[in-house]
């Protein structure tokens, strides 16, 4: 199944963590396919360190469930301690996508529903893919970034 995961970091050594975060996938059954630049971004809650934020192409066998478990034992592992809601993170692994499967559970929902709002994974997710078909709302990212961007635009211009 190919997957894609978006990564942030704010605290300590930034790209370290979210290149160790992608070599522990690999230990996990998780085999890396392609991945995005590098992005510094504004974080999203209150005021704090630009994010370092990467998105990456993945393969696996795992369930989605499954991976989320995998992706929480990372995190902790490198080091993530839950704070607040928008807080710093050491490391913040998303699955944004999960194929083409929408998934609807108490602790999981694929496609990751904030991923139209957010330029910090529409930017990254673009460039390694901007073909892929949203599967909720079947535009393709290069289409969703547009239409963000040409909103955006509207608001400023106000």
């Amino acid at each position: 199944m190919n997957i894609y995961l978006s990564f942030g970091s704010n605290v300590g050594n930034r790209q370290k963590h979210i290149e160790d975060a992608i070599s522990e996938l690999s230990k996990n059954n998780i085999k890396q396919i392609k991945k995005s630049s590098l992005y510094e971004t504004f974080p999203i809650g209150p005021q704090q360190r630009k994010f370092y934020n990467l998105v990456g192409k993945f393969e696996t066998n795992l369930s989605a469930e499954e991976l989320l478990k995998v992706l929480k034992d990372i995190e902790k592992k490198i080091g993530r301690i839950k704070t607040f809601r928008w807080g710093p993170r050491v490391i913040d692994i998303d699955i944004l996508f999960y194929g083409n499967k929408i998934v609807n559970l108490k602790k999981l929902v694929i496609p990751h529903k904030e991923i139209i709002n957010r330029l910090f994974v529409l930017y990254p997710m673009n460039e390694i893919s901007s073909n892929f078909v949203h599967p909720s709302i079947k535009k393709t990212i290069k289409t969703i970034l547009k239409e963000f961007l040409k909103n955006t635009d509207k608001i400023c211009k106000s």
